[in-house]
């Protein structure tokens, strides 16, 4: 099973435990941070008033800030982009609210504006927000259910653990950072969740190739195995991740800003689903598998 090959190469398995730490760390500060400030929710998760205007001409922020500060429309946020400005308010705003900001921004501004008015109340988004968890529960369940079948259940635990890590790291460092947590972002979890078990997927399933020829006398026998696999399957991890990485940054520069924060989740979720696949999920498919090796096995002086 063991070769002096296999001895030079990278460990990843005994290499993991950074990460493993790592990932703790993250994840503690993300329940702090998530316990004591909660996620920034943008409209789609809060009551408010969102206002996209298309402009005919460019209008920089700091006379965008002028205006609004001379209409008492309550707190609000303003993003400006190349002929387009994105005002967003806390709180709705009424009908007549409504109709005189667009009469005094066509008058004092741009007269040939165009407005897209977006409206959320709290019902609908409390509704909205049941509805990403329970859309995120249904594809971790899914996903459990599917690698159950295919594989084995330390396969799915694994392998579900990676994936939860990748979308809770990805939720605590938006936490952290305060960046806005809207629908765009929930599309980027799952993506992100997709990603990480394509190349956990991978990975296991070389695993379970290199099993059926394996003569396993010992544990560390076991690991010679996994390490083999991820060697095996790491070209094709990293042109993967680097591939799909180029286009989120190139996104996140060049894009709009409605799809920046997408972006930049896909980007966080890219890095951590990267390491996850190959420091976490293949360790721990590891530490459960190993867990069943005979002890007389253990004790078995091993070959060189």
């Amino acid at each position: 099973m063991r070769s002096e090959y296999d001895e030079k190469k990278f460990n990843f398995v005994k290499a993991s435990k950074p990460f493993f730490a790592f990932s703790l760390v993250i994840t503690l500060l993300g329940i702090i941070f998530l316990s004591v400030f909660g996620l920034n929710y943008g409209i789609d998760f809060r009551s408010g008033t969102s206002v996209d205007i298309s402009l005919s001409k460019p209008v920089d922020k700091a006379t965008a800030e002028q205006f609004m500060s001379a209409h008492s429309l309550g707190e609000h946020t303003i993003t400006v982009a190349e002929n387009r400005l994105s005002i967003r308010f806390k709180d709705p705003l009424t009908d007549q609210q409504e109709k005189q900001f667009r009469a005094d921004f066509t008058q004092q501004i741009d007269p040939k504006a165009i407005y897209e008015v977006n409206i959320v109340d709290a019902d609908i988004a409390k509704e909205q927000q049941r509805n990403a968890i329970i859309g995120m529960a249904i594809a971790s369940v899914g996903i459990i259910l599917y690698l159950t079948i295919r594989f084995e259940w330390r396969f799915a635990v694994a392998a579900v653990v990676s994936l939860l890590h990748d979308a809770f790291v990805v939720i605590s460092l938006f936490s952290i950072f305060r960046l806005q947590v809207n629908l765009p972002f929930i599309l980027a979890v799952l993506t992100i969740i997709g990603y990480s078990v394509n190349d956990t997927v991978v990975i296991f399933d070389r695993i379970r190739e290199n099993l059926r020829f394996a003569k396993l006398k010992t544990p560390h026998d076991l690991e010679v195995l996994v390490n083999r696999s991820v060697w095996q399957t790491l070209t094709r991890s990293i042109n993967t991740v680097i591939t799909v990485l180029v286009a989120a940054i190139c996104l996140f520069i060049f894009g709009s800003e409605s799809i920046k924060l997408f972006s930049l989740a896909m980007i966080f979720g890219l890095f951590t689903g990267a390491y996850s696949s190959i420091f976490i999920a293949s360790p721990l498919w590891l530490l459960l598998r190993g867990k069943s090796v005979p002890k007389k096995a253990a004790k078995a002086p091993s070959a060189s």
